[in-house]
């Protein structure tokens, strides 16, 4: 910050500046050394799964004798890595899942400085009314994986590559967060004019409204079509039991461990909620969703859960456990939990902006992903 004030740059201006020359480095060195750094790491990486789960297939190859991007099944060899092509397969790597958290923390700093020029006190009825959009997020991606099935189905959908990118991970994050700004200015104008005391309330009633109409048109979809079902138990399941947990894990550290709750509060419920949301879920899909009488289980996208799967079917003790995805769910309300402790009432105190972002982001990253597992299984997609 000395530094910034020494040449008269404030941080806002020294972020929008930062970005703009990492945005110039990039694009440059793709560039400049396409093949290198485009296909070899930013398609390969981050562009080529979004384009593969975008045209639903099971990977995309650049060919590099020809410098064209292929199909994985017009190749002798398939979607195999024994070739020299970069391959690129929906779902995520650690590579992709590092690049996209180093984007995340330089995003919510963008964030903070916008949150700095805005009055959104009380923070906490500020970050209660941001969860609809949370569930919105999960939602909306459910309506792509419903095109994707149209598609593969022989039925004309709303949107095809590449509109649908919009969509799907990671850009459909800045789709929603663009939408809760466009709320958020509505309901700060709303406020303004008197015509509600807080901008709270119709902030969340809108994120409310998004989720009903878009869990309303799978519905229909559900109704109308042969490639949407409808398993409501799945869904019933899955909030039942993540509440339960929620709620257990709050009152038994109100008994045991109070301390980790005094900064947090209630708060604590949703962030622990959220993340309860994405383990059952994730559970259900990959070792249950037969039993819910789906016609299949579903396979999971991240490496770290497929990690944990392996793990609990190499060790004894845990192979015993019905399933392979549960220990999933064990970290997913661990984690939760051990970061509440970090959340002391003096850093709401002192820092109540930064401290909203941070578990806002945390509730994101459960529920988005949560949210859509759940709505996905629900209807059969």
């Amino acid at each position: 910050m000395e530094v910034l004030d020494r040449y008269g740059v404030s941080p806002e201006q020294a972020w929008v500046g930062s970005l703009v020359a990492a945005v110039a480095v990039i694009v440059g060195a793709a560039v400049a050394f396409t093949e290198q750094v485009y296909y070899g790491f930013i398609w390969r990486y981050f562009w080529g799964p979004v384009h593969a789960d975008a045209v639903s297939v099971e990977c995309l190859v650049y060919v590099r004798e020809t410098g064209e991007v292929v199909r994985g099944a017009t190749l002798a060899e398939g979607c195999s890595r024994a070739t020299a092509n970069f391959v690129a397969e929906p779902g995520y790597t650690l590579v992709s899942e590092a690049g996209y958290a180093a984007t995340l923390v330089f995003m919510l700093a963008g964030v903070y400085l916008l949150l700095r020029r805005l009055d959104l006190e009380p923070y906490r009825g500020f970050l209660f009314a941001l969860v609809p959009f949370f569930l919105f997020g999960g939602a909306l991606r459910v309506v792509e994986d419903a095109f994707d099935r149209g598609l593969e189905s022989g039925f004309g959908v709303a949107l095809e590559y590449p509109l649908n990118t919009v969509l799907i991970s990671p850009l459909i994050y800045f789709t929603v967060f663009v939408l809760a700004l466009v709320a958020l200015v509505v309901s700060k104008y709303l406020q303004r004019e008197g015509v509600t005391d807080t901008f709270h309330y119709p902030l969340a009633g809108f994120g409310v409204a998004a989720s009903l109409l878009t869990v309303g048109y799978l519905t229909y979809l559900s109704a109308t079509t042969r490639y949407v079902q409808f398993y409501p138990l799945v869904f019933v399941t899955t909030v039942g039991l993540a509440t339960l947990i929620a709620f257990g894990a709050y009152y038994l550290l109100e008994r045991v461990a109070p301390w980790v709750n005094e900064g947090t509060g209630t708060l604590g419920i949703v962030v622990v909620w959220a993340h309860a949301i994405d383990g059952v879920a994730n559970v259900i899909a990959s070792d249950w969703a037969t039993a819910f009488g789906l016609a299949s289980l579903y396979g999971s996208k991240h490496p770290v859960d497929r990690i944990l799967s392996g793990i609990s079917e190499s060790v004894p003790v845990l192979a015993a456990v019905p399933g392979d995805s549960w220990l999933f769910l064990v970290v997913k309300v661990v984690v939760p939990v051990a970061i509440l402790a970090i959340f002391e009432e003096e850093f709401f105190e002192d820092s109540p902006r930064y401290a909203v972002i941070l578990l806002g982001a945390i509730i994101a990253v459960g529920l988005g992903p949560g949210t859509r597992d759940m709505i996905r299984v629900t209807f059969g997609i």
